[in-house]
């Protein structure tokens, strides 16, 4: 891996949540095995900025297989013209089980991305919402931060790997940012989901990193 500079270099963690682990509603398979390196990684002096995404839904949400009757958790149903998961309740605002998990150091993280808020609309990338009712994916605001602060370079990190991390990487290279995805730091919530996700990581420009 090529040397950047640390002030120009940023660590992503993506909804870093209980409810995203073993024993949550919408568990990754071992998701709470990524917690101390990513610790580790926190405290390790390589970066100059690090922000956090959290998944922070009101009760109700759209995405919800509860919202919707009859509808089960991981059903597919059209909004807005794509296609939408209904999940299982997860990480309502509050909630022990949306809260950034303890394990991290998180006196270290300089701005925490709060998404899903909006009741009508899904939001899996800490760059952008999903597709909303007008049509269009609004910024959450992080490039802009991130470029006011000098960074070019972004690693990513968290859960799930075959969702939000994954957004968030593909939103990140399409903003500009040479972006680096730390594999072995994530964990998907569907396992068969691998191939895709690197097949959609290298067709967006984005590196993998293992190991």
């Amino acid at each position: 891996m090529a040397a950047h500079s640390a002030q120009a270099t940023a660590l992503l963690l993506v909804d870093i949540q209980p409810d995203f682990m073993p024993g949550g509603p919408l568990a990754c398979d071992r998701g709470d095995s990524i917690v101390d390196p990513v610790a580790e990684l926190m405290r390790s002096g390589r970066y100059g900025h690090i922000a956090a995404t959290q998944d922070w839904h009101p009760p109700g949400h759209i995405s919800f297989a509860s919202s919707h009757a009859g509808r089960d958790p991981f059903e597919t149903m059209p909004l807005y013209g794509e296609d939408q998961v209904l999940w299982p309740d997860h990480c309502v605002q509050n909630s022990e089980g949306a809260a950034l998990h303890s394990g991290l150091p998180l006196e270290g993280v300089d701005v925490i991305i709060r998404k899903g808020t909006d009741p009508r609309v899904d939001s899996y990338s800490g760059f952008r919402n999903n597709l909303g009712p007008d049509g269009e994916r609004p910024s959450t605001g992080l490039a802009g931060w991130l470029r006011d602060r000098g960074v070019t370079t972004v690693d990513v990190c968290g859960l799930a790997r075959d969702v939000c991390v994954l957004w968030t990487a593909e939103d990140a290279a399409a903003a500009g940012f040479e972006t680096r995805f730390l594999w072995d730091l994530t964990r998907p919530v569907d396992e068969s989901s691998d191939v895709t996700t690197r097949e959609a990581l290298e067709q967006a420009g984005v590196q993998v990193v293992t190991g």
